[in-house]
């Protein structure tokens, strides 16, 4: 089977593969927007301190619970760690004035090939992609004496996942290995759009005669096909951390609401006021999420008003001679409400 034929069995499955949406565009400059690496690296940089709020209680929905959460630690350890790197050869490549690689946990013995295995498809898939078109560029400028042009991405650039970075390099060599191809080209290639939708790209290869010219052509398109599905799986994985995150906000607020409620509770009864200290600290937090400013005056002037005070449970003065009246009852109320204000819990 010859070369034509090979290309021809990739085109139709790279024609099958395209997505709905045929007007996607090469990215030549591909900005990254201002809610993507910065604001994950803000988003998720502060879970890489250790924790020292209260512990949460034990999840009694136990194997489902303790997956979910196995599997957002590793999602959010495996963000943290990446964009920290990102942001760390930033600095590296301002400093230094050249490229600093970035440091992988992919074996260093490993050969770019058993990188390439250990990669998820939707990496994997655009890695090799990006290989074929730089083999059939390199092969076309070998041909005709131009000094060829070697990429600079290896797989363990895509490992573990793609980052819109990495998309910004990929664009700029591609739209080089374009300069090489309008050199040998220029009658062929005249008319036809690096930027042109996927049908006019995979229509030009398909009637192009020369195998390395239609073999760089499929390459580019698949490479365009394959970073857009990279994108939005990068997108759900953010998404994903983002809302795990949040989940966890939430719920370490009310474990420290928990807590907060139960120390206001012992310490009131270890006071042994007449006063229902379960009820109080509960109603008071119930208002406070709506006025905490206002439920708080109302708790340290007039607790009574979160639960009743309980005159039976008033112990008589001066050896039970007097009896307790309405007047003892406004006092234990100010006397709580001073309590509660010197409280610290």
């Amino acid at each position: 089977m010859n070369e034509n034929k090979k290309n021809g069995k990739v085109l139709k499955k790279i024609k099958h593969k395209r997505p709905i949406s045929q007007n996607k565009k090469i990215p030549q400059s591909m900005p990254v927007s201002d809610t993507t690496e910065a604001d994950i690296k803000a988003l998720l940089a502060e879970d890489a301190q250790p924790n020292t709020s209260a512990q949460p209680a034990p999840d009694k929905t136990s194997t489902q619970a303790s997956s979910d959460d196995d599997e957002f630690e590793r999602l959010l350890n495996e963000f943290i760690n990446a964009e920290l790197d990102d942001a760390q050869e930033v600095v590296d490549n301002i400093q230094d004035g050249q490229e600093v690689e970035m440091s992988s946990s992919l074996p260093i013995s490993n050969s770019d090939e058993e990188n390439s295995s250990l990669l998820t498809d939707p990496e994997k898939s655009l890695y090799r992609a990006y290989q074929n078109y730089f083999f059939a560029v390199r092969t076309i400028a070998e041909t005709h004496n131009i000094t060829p042009l070697s990429p600079s991405l290896t797989a363990q650039k895509f490992y573990p996942h793609y980052k819109p970075r990495l998309g910004i390099r990929i664009s700029k060599e591609i739209m080089e290995g374009w300069d090489i191809m309008l050199q040998v080209f220029p009658q062929e290639l005249q008319t036809l759009n690096p930027a042109g939708t996927d049908d006019e790209l995979l229509d030009f290869a398909e009637s192009a005669k020369d195998d390395n010219l239609q073999l760089a052509i499929i390459s580019y398109v698949e490479i365009l096909i394959e970073m857009e599905g990279c994108d939005i799986q990068y997108e759900a994985r953010k998404l994903k951390a983002e809302k795990r995150k949040i989940e966890k906000e939430i719920y370490e607020e009310h474990q420290a609401r928990v807590e907060r409620t139960k120390k206001y509770i012992e310490a009131i009864k270890k006071k042994e006021f007449p006063i229902d200290a379960e009820r109080l600290v509960k109603n008071f937090f119930k208002t406070s999420n709506k006025d905490a400013e206002g439920a708080y005056k109302v708790l340290t002037t007039n607790p009574a008003t979160f639960a009743p005070i309980e005159i039976n449970k008033i112990k008589p003065r001066l050896f039970g001679l007097i009896k307790v009246t309405p007047q003892d009852g406004i006092r234990v109320n100010r006397e709580i409400g001073e309590f509660i204000k010197k409280l610290k819990v």
